[in-house]
């Protein structure tokens, strides 16, 4: 698979980086005051860019697709109709996406489904599509973006040397 194969997925889905670079753009311009859309969409990218990313994606979507097809045995089949709340394979398979950037990727994962912020919510509320994992998945992407710009802009912070003498 290939960062572009991922992003015609999510385009065919409804999705597009720029929406996924919204997300971003909301949670770190509060922290980074000349943060830009722009950033927020490279960052998307590279993450989107990793090959553990793509397959989670395929992954993900590709379940979401049998689900409206209504191709799963059951009791799969049900549970994805009806987007049960205790499934957790959903979540579960995300969080592979938001471990690339550490603790903060996760963090931002868990805030993200809490509220369902911008096209996540349109996912998870669309009437007659399952997206029961590409909600978590954008959300995953979101987050290890978010956290991706969080790690550069704090990389680039210089602290001072502790002599243990101050």
């Amino acid at each position: 698979m290939s960062y572009q194969l991922a992003a015609d997925m999510l385009e065919r889905r409804g999705v597009t980086l720029a929406s996924i670079a919204e997300i971003v753009y909301i949670l770190q311009s509060a922290y980074y005051s000349d943060l830009t859309h722009e950033e927020c969409l490279a960052s998307v990218k590279a993450v989107l860019g990793k090959r553990e990313v793509q397959y989670t994606l395929m992954t993900g979507v590709a379940l979401d697709e049998l689900a409206e097809q209504g191709v799963l045995p059951q009791p799969l089949q049900a549970v994805m109709e009806a987007d049960e709340s205790l499934y957790g394979a959903d979540e579960t398979l995300a969080l592979g996406i938001t471990g690339v950037y550490g603790m903060i990727g996760l963090t931002g994962f868990g805030y993200l489904d809490k509220i369902k912020l911008g096209i996540i919510g349109k996912l998870n509320d669309q009437e007659g599509r399952i997206h029961v994992f590409l909600d978590d998945l954008v959300a995953g992407i979101a987050a290890a973006a978010s956290a991706r710009i969080a790690h550069r802009h704090e990389g680039a912070r210089v602290y001072p040397h502790h002599t243990g003498t101050e």
